[in-house]
């Protein structure tokens, strides 16, 4: 399902959902560096005279891009790093001038994170597991009520030390730093979550309903790149990969 692909080489059913989860980081962030919630304290936008949070993201895909302009248009200072040129160069053309572009490498995330205030974890690699890219000794270099939201947490995440949490109880602290690890975010917005998932996903159901799971695989090899599990055999390399199963291509 998170790998069906459209003829860009896009993942179009997994866009709505990271869509959803990048704003999302941004406004719990916010929310969990308010001191109550044992965070620093700070505003996220700041005010005249008092400078804003640093924000940092790791990821500029889907997730990280819409993190991105959430945070900008709040007033933040925004550094976003990866590891794509052309993605950067793009994006320099269309964010706000609060957005720092960054080629990510470990020097340089070693480097923003220590002068972050927020983090967010925007790693996808589709079928895979995350690189780490936060191991837990970068904790010590954050700042004491520091957050880390990592939106990759059911692939592991790309943060040492996150691990799922549910909305009922969605953060802990390691090493003073506030953890946010809920797995499912977009599930906290319901509404707008199956709205923005039905528009994606109607037309291949229907495409499904009509021809037949065989004949719309056949016509449509992105959608048939859906399909992980075949007949008792893992057909998604990467999936077959990260649980050291035998990989089988799909033949419908």
């Amino acid at each position: 399902y998170e790998t069906v692909r459209d003829r860009q080489g896009r993942l179009p059913l997994l866009t709505p959902m990271s869509e959803v989860a990048g704003k999302m980081s941004v406004q719990e962030g916010a929310k969990y560096l308010e001191r109550p919630m044992m965070g620093r304290g700070i505003l996220l936008g700041g005010v005249p005279g008092v400078e804003p949070a640093t924000v940092l993201i790791l990821g500029a895909g889907i997730v990280g891009t819409n993190a991105a302009k959430v945070a900008a248009g709040l007033g933040a200072h925004v550094v976003l790093m990866d590891v794509n040129l052309e993605r950067l160069r793009y994006l320099s053309d269309v964010m706000p001038a609060n957005v720092q572009l960054v080629f990510s490498d470990a020097a340089r995330i070693r480097e923003h994170i220590a002068q972050a205030d927020l983090v967010i974890g925007a790693v996808l690699i589709p079928g895979a597991k995350c690189p780490v890219l936060v191991p837990r000794d970068y904790l010590k270099l954050m700042k004491p009520g520091a957050v880390i939201v990592d939106v990759g947490v059911d692939q592991g995440g790309c943060c040492e030390t996150i691990r799922p949490t549910t909305h009922a109880d969605p953060t802990y602290i390691v090493d003073g730093v506030v953890h946010y690890g809920v797995a499912n975010m977009p599930g906290a917005v319901g509404r707008t979550s199956t709205l923005a998932l039905t528009n994606a996903t109607l037309p291949y159901t229907l495409r499904l309903a009509n021809m037949g799971y065989k004949a719309a695989t056949a016509a449509d090899p992105g959608l048939a790149e859906g399909v992980d599990v075949y007949r008792g055999y893992v057909t998604n390399e990467a999936v077959a990969k990260v649980f050291e199963m035998e990989h089988r291509p799909y033949k419908a």
